[in-house]
């Protein structure tokens, strides 16, 4: 299996992206894991919010193949523990499923159309982060459900 996170815009932040950098390169030893980054909107300051949404929505929808599992990362999702959520994970790996894709979106949010092809949501918290820190907390996650996956010692109960 090949986990996609799929995100709206860079990460700006140099401490933050070097902490995705580290749990991405941590991640290649259990797992297929890449990030794609879909640029931001073009004069997006001029745009209504829900304009953003459907032109981010269509550029979203486009890197999605058939087959993919389509994830949103977000706040009405179901939440996890770590725990639960490697169990979750795992589940995923032994059913087949070829890609699991992750989405975090733009600053506001999905489009209806990226909603309805949603096969699942997960929110991480029911705290609010900015879009960047989600990024890093996401893969510390994934790692950390991979470590339990495999029993090392990383996450303590």
């Amino acid at each position: 299996m090949k986990i996609l996170l799929l995100t709206i815009g860079n990460t700006d932040k140099k401490y933050m992206k070097e902490g995705i950098d580290d749990y991405v390169k941590r991640l290649s030893f259990y797992i297929q894991f890449e990030t794609k980054v879909i640029p931001d909107l073009k004069n997006r300051n001029t745009l209504s919010v829900e304009l953003q949404k459907e032109k981010e929505g269509q550029l979203i929808l486009n890197q999605i193949i058939p087959g993919d599992y389509m994830i949103l990362l977000d706040e009405h999702g179901t939440e996890f523990s770590s725990l639960e959520l490697s169990k979750w994970l795992e589940k995923k790996m032994i059913a087949g499923i070829r890609q699991i894709v992750f989405l975090i979106g733009g600053p506001y949010g999905f489009s209806k159309m990226v909603y309805q092809r949603a096969d699942f949501k997960i929110s991480l918290s029911q705290l609010t982060f900015s879009h960047q820190m989600v990024r890093l907390i996401f893969v510390e996650q994934v790692y950390r459900a991979m470590t339990i996956i495999k029993n090392e010692s990383y996450h303590h109960e």
